[in-house]
């Protein structure tokens, strides 16, 4: 845990959230600032900034955190229609808070024209 990380402070339950999903290794929660009609965080309890600093001890708890968003993308009746994932790392790719997370957008038909 780093003292200064929002998430890291909702992980430790100092900070309240919209929590959808629990377990030992992530928590899930709706965004305080939506860009979707959907937009759930899933943010693993250990403090990684990005994937820069992932490492390989890591790849289990990446994997994880994604069958975790399609688990919760398809609670949330996303699954049918489609969902996006987005995983942000640093300044330029506009990460906001220096805790991993993958964003899981949806709800709306997605803007963009990524393939």
């Amino acid at each position: 845990m780093t003292q200064d990380c929002i998430f890291c402070k909702i992980v430790a339950g100092g900070i309240p959230s919209n929590q959808v999903y629990a377990d030992e290794l992530v928590i899930a929660f709706h965004d305080i600032s939506p860009q979707a009609p959907t937009h759930i965080l899933v943010i693993p309890r250990k403090h990684i900034s990005d994937m820069n600093e992932a490492s390989p001890q890591d790849q289990a708890l990446l994997g994880h955190m994604m069958l975790c968003a399609s688990k919760i993308a398809a609670d949330a009746g996303l699954a049918e229609r489609g969902y996006r994932l987005v995983l942000n790392t640093g300044p330029d790719a506009r990460q906001s808070v220096f805790h991993i997370h993958l964003h899981i957008l949806g709800g709306r038909r997605l803007s963009g024209q990524m393939t």
